[in-house]
């Protein structure tokens, strides 16, 4: 048997622990019992994830600024010759923490943000905060240290996109993410109100296709369809178990955030063993890696070493089968489940989304077989 390929970046998810509660967040509705990876042993699995081959750490949760000890983790990372990037809400950064982290080796920042419109904005992330993750890119910004921003898109704010674009302009990021929500936790839940129309989607991919080339040079921007509205499935993260890995706040390791979340998938944990026998051997990292696990029609399909089968949770959620091809591949013969979720959408945006916001449980639907955790 072939080695597995080098892991090449981690997601260190340090928290569950979050200020804002979006309707997409696909973090945990019932925190664990279990008590979250101490200093110390996150910096021995930093250590553990350089040794690999890792060769940047993204700093998420929940919201990772919630953890006193960031400086600390960052420093570890830093140490062990990783890229450092965080990846925030922004709540709780100020000028002081803001140095202290850029002096334990922070490399970069990316901002959250979930509308131009601050009334919008604060309504989606469920806490009045719009106004002050601006007052914290401008600090960002000031300080030199590398700054993006990630905007999740969905139907209550993808009209907005030409605003949002020049908004980041004018803040300055070098970057921006405009990404589609993905449907998992919380967000297959408000799916009805959170997946825009087929109109919405074309015209904002052509808003960003004109922007990107505008601003060729100056921002680069990325734009992330959303998974129904594709005709042919995306990796998993360039392949299960093939490139990235996550560590959640209690210490499973993860070929993806989501994976916790298949039936029957159950992942090791970095107190238990180390990153390299996880990585190497463990069932949940070895599971879907390459294409031996594969059914039809993905076993015979020449771009099976393309898109890998597409998503595993996706296909663990709508079909009660992560083995099976991804839904959304309209060589599926599933994929009718996925334009029968089109089809039975309103058919325009919501101006008074109801959605079901992250942390209340109780006005959940019974769960599907999919929740994990995603940055803010």
């Amino acid at each position: 048997m072939l080695a597995p390929p080098r892991p090449l970046a981690l997601l260190a998810e340090v928290t569950y622990r979050c200020p804002l509660h979006c309707p997409y967040c696909s973090n945990p509705l019932q925190q664990t019992a279990a008590p979250e990876l101490t200093t110390e042993e996150w910096q021995r699995v930093l250590g553990e994830a350089a040794a690999l081959g890792v060769l940047q750490v993204g700093f998420s949760g929940g919201e990772p600024l919630a953890r006193k000890d960031l400086p600390a983790l960052i420093a570890a990372a830093r140490e062990a010759g990783m890229y450092t990037n965080l990846l925030t809400s922004g709540i709780g950064l100020d000028e002081s923490r803001l140095s202290e982290l850029r002096a334990a080796g922070l490399d970069s920042i990316q901002l959250s943000l979930q509308s131009d419109e601050p009334d919008l904005a604060d309504a989606i992330a469920g806490a009045t905060v719009h106004t002050r993750k601006l007052e914290v890119a401008r600090l960002i910004h000031a300080s030199g240290t590398a700054l993006s921003l990630n905007v999740v898109l969905h139907r209550a704010n993808i009209d907005r996109l030409p605003q949002i674009i020049a908004l980041a302009e004018s803040l300055g990021v070098e970057r921006i993410e405009l990404a589609n929500t993905q449907y998992y936790g919380s967000a297959f839940r408000n799916r009805a109100h959170l997946l825009p129309t087929r109109e919405q989607v074309e015209e904002a991919r052509a808003c960003a296709d004109a922007a990107r080339q505008r601003l060729a040079g100056t921002m680069d921007l990325f734009y992330v369809l959303p998974d129904f509205y594709e005709t042919t499935p995306k990796p998993c993260l360039q392949g299960w178990g093939r490139r990235y890995l996550t560590v959640n706040p209690v210490g499973e390791v993860l070929p993806c955030p989501t994976a916790s979340s298949i039936p029957g998938l159950a992942p090791d944990n970095a107190r238990s063993h180390s990153l390299k026998w996880i990585w190497n051997s463990s069932e949940s990292f070895t599971r879907f890696r390459g294409t031996e696990w594969m059914q039809e029609p993905c076993r015979s399909c020449p771009k099976r070493e393309l898109d890998f089968g597409g998503c595993r949770c996706q296909a663990a959620l709508l079909l009660g089968q992560p083995e099976a091809t991804d839904p959304v591949c309209t060589l599926s013969p599933n994929r009718g489940i996925v334009d029968a979720i089109l089809q039975g959408l309103p058919p325009h945006a919501d101006t008074h989304p109801r959605w079901i916001p992250r942390g209340n449980p109780e006005s959940v639907p019974p769960r599907t077989a999919h929740s994990s955790s995603v940055a803010q």
